[in-house]
């Protein structure tokens, strides 16, 4: 009879760090972690019965992900944008995005569109699942960035990366809290629709409501919640 003790593989630091970051994460979406209040390496350690290297390394991703600013002197604090900023960023991108589209939908080829349709259909499908909410923002911009990658303005289209990255965790949020699946299904599909048929001025029309009604709704939620506050 054997008396081998069978062994534990222990669980390798990427794992446990991923798992920090996706309770964090989901705190700070749901608004259990507010902006501007500073996540204490230590406490967080404590509470998760982890020690404090991986939770320096999820801090460190999720700073990277614009959930989280670093500061000398006080640690990491859940980064985040007044209602006015908000709508400022929702207004740029509208008005870049549109004249990226309106650039693109003329020199879009047959595989350009099929590919921006595969994209919408990983997309929807993410939808349905809360728990994949870490990738929400990604497929959000694959779909929208596939519609706007044949206007040959590779300048213009990094700057747009750039402020969909900033928003991206408000968009996300917009999703999460309040819902908006269903809604973000049906104006994606309808944007598609107006690119495929050629559409420029109401794919253009289609967008800039699609945006800017996400940037008020996203404006006036933070707005009750600061004023309640």
């Amino acid at each position: 009879m054997s008396t081998d003790i069978p062994t534990i593989t222990p669980i390798p630091r990427q794992s446990l760090t991923s798992a920090v970051v996706n309770v964090l994460r989901e705190k700070i979406l749901r608004g259990q972690i507010r902006a501007g209040e500073q996540l204490r390496q230590h406490a967080i350690a404590a509470e998760l019965h982890v020690s404090r290297i991986p939770v320096r390394e999820a801090l460190r991703q999720l700073e990277a992900e614009g959930l989280v600013t670093i500061i000398d002197h006080r640690g990491a604090v859940v980064s985040g944008l007044s209602p006015e900023e908000i709508l400022e960023m929702f207004e740029i991108r509208m008005l870049l995005e549109s004249h990226l589209l309106r650039l693109s939908i003329p020199r879009l080829t047959a595989d350009d569109l099929k590919r921006s349709e595969q994209t919408l259909k990983e997309y929807e499908h993410s939808l349905t699942k809360k728990s994949n909410v870490a990738g929400w923002g990604e497929l959000n911009w694959r779909f929208h960035s596939s519609l706007y990658s044949a206007a040959n303005r590779p300048r213009c289209l990094s700057i747009a990366r750039n402020i969909h990255n900033n928003a991206d965790r408000y968009v996300r949020l917009h999703l999460f809290l309040v819902e908006e699946t269903k809604r973000a299904y049906e104006e994606h599909r309808e944007i598609l629709k107006l690119c495929q048929n050629r559409d420029v001025e109401r794919a253009c029309r289609a967008l800039e409501k699609h945006i800017g009604e996400a940037g008020q709704s996203l404006a006036e939620y933070f707005r009750e919640r600061r004023d309640f506050d």
